[in-house]
């Protein structure tokens, strides 16, 4: 049993010599020692849970602690689905690429923007296209114009070696 979980002092673990002790009914029974404490919850046939093990004197409650932890996984889960996990979509270019090219990868980059996913738009150089990093602003900036509609810029283009890349975020609604 005590081995479920080691983020609660459960029993015997509990070593304070003082502590607050609330019943399963929410019902406070005041300050007591651990050993009084321990008796009161074994006499219910229930466990000696630390909930609070920074307050002065330490706060225990005596609880059932396996349907404790059983309903503090169901609230962990619950949380979970709740959670919206945000990834980051690559998006790579050319310097030298099409105007239909880039037709088709800012439609992926509005799906993905759609999807509440970030994009990273990333121009590579390659040889000696570094040299003309002006082209990579005017790609980037062709870029935007085509789907500033549904999304906003977390990080402006900049050069970062042979690539310049920028951050696209969806637009709050």
């Amino acid at each position: 049993m005590n081995g479920i979980n080691k983020d609660f002092l459960v029993n015997e673990e509990i070593r304070a010599k003082e502590l607050r002790v609330i019943t399963d009914e929410n019902e406070a029974l005041g300050i007591m020692s651990s050993a009084e404490a321990l008796k009161i919850a074994e006499e219910k046939e229930l466990d000696l849970v630390m909930i609070a093990p920074t307050a002065n004197p330490p706060v225990c409650k005596i609880m059932n602690f396996g349907k404790f932890i059983y309903e503090q996984s169901k609230k962990d889960k619950e949380a979970k689905k709740k959670q919206k996990v945000i990834s980051l979509k690559e998006i790579r270019l050319s310097p030298t690429i099409e105007e239909h090219d880039i037709e088709i990868k800012t439609n992926h980059a509005r799906r993905f923007l759609l999807d509440e996913d970030k994009v990273k738009v990333t121009v590579r150089f390659r040889g000696r296209e570094a040299d003309y990093a002006i082209s990579g602003h005017k790609i980037l900036n062709l870029f935007l114009s085509k789907i500033e509609d549904v999304c906003v810029v977390e990080k402006p283009a900049k050069l970062e070696g042979r690539n310049m890349t920028m951050v696209l975020a969806p637009k709050k609604a």
